[in-house]
């Protein structure tokens, strides 16, 4: 499995991302605008460095242009495409198989709607993709999953229709099971919201549509 890490430029905490690459390795690193302060912070030389480069400082660049091996894509600010997207874009052209987003949910929510939105094209590509931060796990589902214990990010799993229409929603070995329940977008918000496993493993089945799956945990949980 080749991976890839996108550092952004939204909010981080640094203290979690220190430990959450304690324990990862990753094969390619590309950092977004800002997100190259937060790779100097947590001393990491990235791979590619993509963005408009209005919202990092001059020294910031200038340290990082030392590394001969860096590949710097600049893009104009006016353009379709947000800098993650683009970074999204590069890592598909890498073939990786597994992409994980830091410094993607903190800050502006229009970003972090932004960068929920770029899952969508690692989906349809196959790709296990995410976005992390200190209480949080979001990625998007096409089809059903089996969830354990042992693997969550948190106590809380929920579900959101990412389509219009999520059809033929089982739930099994969760504290709230459904049975081939539709949900539709803007309706019912709170059915699949905080749910939990009642063992070691749920299982998630659905026919179609596209669901947001959020892992969770509280800001002071230590499991």
């Amino acid at each position: 499995m080749r991976s890839c890490l996108i550092v952004t430029g939204g909010r981080l905490d640094m203290a979690f991302a220190r430990c959450f690459l304690n324990d990862e390795t990753f094969d390619k690193v590309i950092a977004v605008d800002a997100g190259l302060e937060a790779a100097e912070k947590l001393g990491i030389v990235p791979d590619y460095v993509v963005g408009d480069f209005d919202t990092v400082s001059d020294a910031v660049v200038e340290y990082f242009k030392r590394f001969p091996f860096i590949v710097w894509k600049h893009h104009k600010p006016e353009k379709n495409e947000t800098d993650t997207e683009l970074a999204r874009s590069l890592a598909l052209t890498l073939h990786c198989t597994r992409i994980v987003f830091l410094g993607a949910t903190g800050g502006r929510l229009d970003h972090m709607l932004g960068n929920i939105h770029a899952l969508k094209g690692c989906m349809e590509h196959g790709i296990d993709a995410s976005l992390v931060d200190r209480q949080n796990r979001l990625y998007l589902l096409d089809k059903g999953k089996t969830f354990k214990r042992s693997s969550l990010w948190g106590s809380y799993v929920s579900f959101l229709p990412y389509s219009d229409k999520v059809t033929g929603i089982t739930l099994e070995g969760f504290k709230y099971p459904l049975n081939r329940k539709d949900l539709q977008k803007g309706e019912e918000v709170g059915l699949c919201i905080s749910n939990e496993l009642t063992g070691d493993c749920a299982v998630l089945n659905f026919e179609t549509g596209i669901l947001l799956c959020v892992e969770s945990k509280d800001e002071n949980w230590t499991g």
